[in-house]
């Protein structure tokens, strides 16, 4: 599916939903059906949001504010680079190998004439970015997306997608990255980074209502949408066809 901007990695996802408002809106999702852990996940929440309030966005606000916006562009578009090797090999596993060439081709351009990413330089040539997870390609593959779960300093996410996330981690080039100091310095960038460009998202929150179940709800439809690269289905629960 094709998108100027991905939806910024796992982390911190579940703010990016909301600036997903081309006509998007979020029904209310069937609790019983998809949560119930929510007990624990609403206690998993708290943590989260805590954690995020004390430190990962003061720190964004702070990268936001003192760092000039065209670094930070250079530095987005190089963990945008890092990402294409994993969502060509989902595509190709997804069983669609067009794109999955395309994205190899993206990532070619933009590692060479882009140096090392910095510039995007493929999408004026028509190689269009996509994003593409491991979750997604087990959805593709017929796996229900199970019971929603709020993953530890990540957000919401669901049994599949869950374990998708090992998948991803696997394929991650950070992880070849060494010495350990120079990994974690550069995982704790990228999350940096993910939060900037949720900061506005942030706003399109509804006052006064129930934060998490908004979340819940607008991870698992936007998810839902993902898996079928924008396709509608008539009886899904989650869709409407008319908000698209």
């Amino acid at each position: 599916m094709r998108r100027k901007r991905p939806e910024k990695r796992f982390a911190w996802s579940l703010l990016v939903l909301f600036g997903l408002a081309g006509g998007f809106s979020v029904e209310p999702a069937h609790a019983d059906d998809v949560d119930p852990w929510e007990p624990a996940n609403r206690k998993v929440f708290a943590v989260n949001d805590f954690f995020d309030r004390i430190l990962v966005k003061p720190v964004a606000k702070g990268y936001q504010r003192f760092v000039p916006q065209p670094v930070r562009r250079g530095v987005s578009n190089v963990f945008d680079n890092i990402d294409t090797p994993a969502t060509a090999l989902n595509q190709f596993l997804q069983g669609k190998p067009v794109r999955g060439l395309s994205d190899t081709g993206r990532f070619l351009v933009n590692s060479t004439i882009g140096i090392a990413g910095i510039f995007d330089v493929a999408t004026p040539m028509g190689l269009e970015r996509h994003q593409e997870d491991f979750g997604q390609t087990f959805g593709v593959w017929g796996a229900d997306a199970g019971n929603h779960v709020m993953v530890p300093f990540r957000g919401s996410s669901s049994v599949r997608d869950a374990i998708g996330l090992v998948f991803d981690a696997a394929a991650s080039p950070l992880r070849l990255i060494s010495p350990n100091s120079a990994r974690y310095g550069t995982a704790a960038m990228y999350a940096v980074d993910a939060r900037v460009d949720l900061l506005a998202a942030e706003k399109l929150m509804t006052d006064g209502g129930d934060r998490y179940l908004f979340m819940r709800d607008a991870f698992l439809q936007r998810r839902a949408y993902l898996v079928r690269d924008g396709a509608v289905e008539e009886d899904d629960p989650f869709l409407d066809d008319e908000d698209f």
